[in-house]
């Protein structure tokens, strides 16, 4: 049996920089800090802040002291100043491709252009982007909504940093449609990109792939919907707990990716899971091979 990594599986810059800033702010700052939100979509990556002593809280009335660090999908700029207004210490670990898109979206909404955001309405990056385009911004997720709107002379169009492209360019050939002049902004940011292509290439050679992450991370969600279009037994986990003999059987090449914010202990940590818990399963084959590609 063959065991093969997606490359570049695992934390990417803007996870490794939230995890060091909030790490950093541990060490430096006493007294109590919290992250305003989970600071990255993963269970055991947010265990490990809170046996750290920094604890995630959702809402702004629970904090009357102490440090808060902002979660690297950002917030509004209401937050922002209500942030500031309680007089706490205020560390920001937004990511820094999050940051140009916010930049960008406040930039846009000057303009006369209606905007069009392709991405979840429920996902803290997307709600901090709604707030840098003042109430504006128009949030659709596929297609299908992108055809649901009404002719338009002006529009400009962007992604959520970590949306699917696959999805995104079929929204914009929709409001091509129906859109005079559109303007068209890739802000899928370049290591979700790279993490789709390398999980869609491993996906089609392969027998069976799995991918490790956070149940409520985007970035990993998309992984998981772009393996399933191309290899139907494509399976999501949050933890090697959850591998079963079924994910296994008949696959001669099984193939493991990880979203942006799972760490790379998670995915050996599958690899050591198939290697002792399963190879005594598989007559015939009691050696693995495993490789990144």
């Amino acid at each position: 049996m063959e065991i093969i990594i997606a490359k570049n599986s695992g934390l990417c810059y803007g996870v490794k920089r939230a995890l060091r800033i909030a790490k950093e702010t541990r060490n430096t700052k006493t007294g109590k800090v919290f992250t305003l939100g989970d600071l990255v979509h993963n269970p055991q990556i947010i265990d490990d802040l809170k046996r750290n002593d920094i604890s995630p809280v959702e809402k702004l009335e629970e904090l009357m002291e102490g440090t808060i660090i902002i979660r690297s999908h950002g917030i509004s700029p209401e937050i922002y100043n209500q942030l500031t207004q309680k007089k706490m210490g205020v560390v920001d670990a937004t990511c820094p491709i999050v940051k140009k898109i916010q930049r960008l979206v406040e930039s846009l909404t000057k303009s006369k252009n209606e905007i069009i955001i392709v991405g979840n309405k429920e996902h803290p990056e997307i709600k901090g982007l709604i707030g840098y385009s003042q109430g504006k911004a128009i949030i659709i997720e596929n297609e299908l909504q992108a055809k649901n709107l009404p002719q338009k002379k002006k529009r400009a169009v962007l992604a959520q940093s970590t949306q699917d492209l696959f999805l995104f360019e079929k929204a914009v050939l929709a409001l091509l449609e129906r859109t005079k002049e559109l303007r068209v902004f890739n802000t899928i940011c370049k290591s979700t990109q790279t993490r789709q292509k390398s999980t869609s290439e491993l996906a089609s050679r392969v027998d069976s792939l799995i991918i490790i992450g956070g149940k409520n991370s985007s970035n990993t969600n998309k992984l998981y919907e772009i393996s399933k279009r191309i290899l139907p037994r494509t399976y999501f986990i949050e933890s090697s707990e959850q591998i079963t003999p079924e994910m296994l059987e008949g696959a001669q090449k099984i193939g493991l990716s990880g979203g942006a914010s799972t760490p790379p202990e998670a995915i050996q940590e599958a690899v050591h899971i198939i290697k002792t818990r399963f190879m005594h399963k598989f007559k015939g084959r009691n050696e693995f091979n495993v490789r990144v590609n």
